[in-house]
């Protein structure tokens, strides 16, 4: 695994992030703001969580994230690794149940680099 996926300057946008404290988009987002990252939540559902702004999609953070972590159903995914292409961003790690081989190979493809089939809380983050 790359470790710069762990770097904790890094900006996250956290796609798929939820209200909901049984849902891992809540759970992931509550542990990496505790964890030190800026993280921007994404949901076009949510206008905020815990207080803090949601965002709609990607392209309306108010900074390029360095890399987009998402937590959604895998043909969500599939969109937004072009999502991301369009956008110059690097970097994507699909949580378990988010990743589609679609979405892998996509990133693969067009230089994105994909982490999949890890958590980025209990695998990533130590």
């Amino acid at each position: 695994m790359n470790s710069d996926f762990l770097k904790k300057d890094n900006i996250i946008a956290l796609v798929g992030a939820s209200r909901n404290p049984e849902k891992w988009g809540y759970k992931i987002f509550r542990q990496l703001r505790k964890d030190g990252f800026t993280v921007f939540p994404v949901n076009p559902k949510q206008s905020q969580i815990d207080g803090e702004p949601c965002f709609p999609d990607i392209e309306s953070l108010p900074e390029k994230p360095d890399i987009v972590l998402v937590v959604v159903k895998p043909k969500v995914t599939e969109k937004i690794v072009k999502e991301c292409k369009r956008l110059g961003i690097g970097r994507i790690w699909m949580q378990p149940g988010s990743e589609s081989r679609k979405a892998v190979v996509f990133c693969k493809e067009h230089g994105i680099e994909v982490v999949y089939e890890a958590c980025f809380v209990l695998d990533g983050v130590k």
